[in-house]
């Protein structure tokens, strides 16, 4: 990407978003658009594909806080027009372009703030040490943090497991193992900054350190750059990668994947993935904490005598006593077997029971049936008779 491109480019329409947005409003508008244009939501489109990269890059600066600052700065002072002339010059005077003890375009050029930009530029490397940046290097910077997302089924987060997930993102080339250099040759430490990213010079009765222009403020220069990703060190490609949910993740909660992130530039570290796991409910189980829930259908005459339910865990069935005389809609608590703790142990499992009525009952059924409620009656049992008087 060229230094005009870099200048032109509107990361906040690519985005959808205003240039006052928030980070969360960034981040927001960043993960539906990714979802919409996700080449495996549009396969064979490559107008989807293109629209997804231009949407990556652009979160890629706007994401950081820096990177967004001197963004922001460029294109304040470039579309301005106050500070640098259309021609690539540093204007400190009137309309003449100079101004007295000031620096004409041919004192300061903007080919050599940029150097010869080719495909793949960061903006550390393209803004970095224009503004205040004193005499620090700009090397290559650590790569952004990058977010997806999953959905997994409840025993799978309740149990723990290792599930592949697919990205398309920044990521290392693997021609050139993300040095930046063809293979068989490698980066050599900058000449005229000795390696420091940055060259002094006298302007007058003014001194100052700026990014070399070699260089281009990395320290180093490849000679013979690698052609698949024109020197970045950096391709964006579609990968696999395995994800540890851990046991006992809850639907919402994020997992970090150090070094898994986008790319950094030229062999700089990765940032980080995080992942926001989503649970898909269970037909069988409920959770509540640590605790597995589950309910148990049962008749009145298991309730009414007793029995011993054997009710389903994650792993196998255990077997449940319900005491003679149990209400219907009561809780029994089966200790440790609920879902796994990250810190060791597991919750409970809660059994609810449930009477389930017939809908149909044959004729044995019901003489066995009028016969019991004909005997209830004349043992004076009454389930309303609290509701005597009112």
């Amino acid at each position: 990407m060229t230094q005009r491109e870099w200048v032109e480019r509107d990361f906040y329409a690519d985005l959808g978003v205003t240039s006052t947005a928030t980070a969360d409003e960034i981040k927001k508008a960043y993960r539906k658009l990714a979802r919409e244009l996700h080449p495996d939501a549009n396969p064979g489109d490559e107008a989807a594909e293109e629209r997804f990269k231009r949407v990556s890059e652009a979160y890629t600066i706007l994401a950081d806080a820096e990177k967004r600052k001197e963004y922001d700065e460029a294109r304040r002072i470039f579309s301005s027009g106050s500070g640098f002339s259309p021609g690539g010059g540093f204007r400190t005077g009137g309309r003449g372009g100079s101004g007295s003890g000031g620096f004409s375009t041919a004192d300061f050029d903007l080919g050599d703030l940029f150097g010869q930009a080719t495909g793949g530029g960061d903006a550390g490397d393209i803004f970095g040490g224009l503004f205040n940046r004193g005499t620090r290097p700009s090397r290559p910077s650590r790569g952004n943090d990058i977010e997806t997302e999953m959905t997994i089924d409840f025993r799978e987060a309740a149990r723990g497991s290792v599930l592949p997930i697919r990205l398309t993102s920044p990521s290392p080339c693997t021609t050139c193992h993300g040095s930046g250099a063809r293979p068989g040759t490698s980066p050599k430490v900058c000449a005229r900054c000795n390696g420091s990213g940055v060259v002094s010079r006298n302007q007058g009765h003014f001194g100052f350190s700026e990014p070399c222009v070699d260089c281009r403020g990395t320290g180093s220069i490849v000679d013979s750059p690698c052609t698949d990703c024109n020197g970045t060190g950096v391709t964006t490609r579609e990968r696999t990668i395995s994800v540890r949910v851990p046991s006992g993740v809850k639907d919402g909660q994020r997992i970090r994947l150090a070094g898994q992130g986008q790319a950094g530039m030229r062999g700089a570290p990765s940032g980080d993935l995080y992942v926001t796991v989503h649970v898909r409910p269970d037909r069988v189980f409920g959770r509540d904490g640590d605790n597995l829930t589950v309910t148990a259908p049962v008749t009145f005459g298991e309730l009414a005598l007793g029995t011993t339910l054997h009710v389903p865990t994650l792993d196998s069935k255990v077997g449940v006593k319900v005491p003679a005389g149990t209400k219907d809609g009561r809780t029994l608590r089966v200790r440790g077997r609920g879902v796994p703790k990250r810190a060791g142990g597991a919750g409970d499992l809660l059994v609810t029971v449930c009477v389930a009525v017939p809908n149909q009952l044959d004729s044995a059924a019901k003489d066995a049936l009028e016969t019991y409620i004909k005997a209830e009656k004349e043992s004076g049992f009454d389930p309303r008779a609290d509701w005597a008087g009112t």
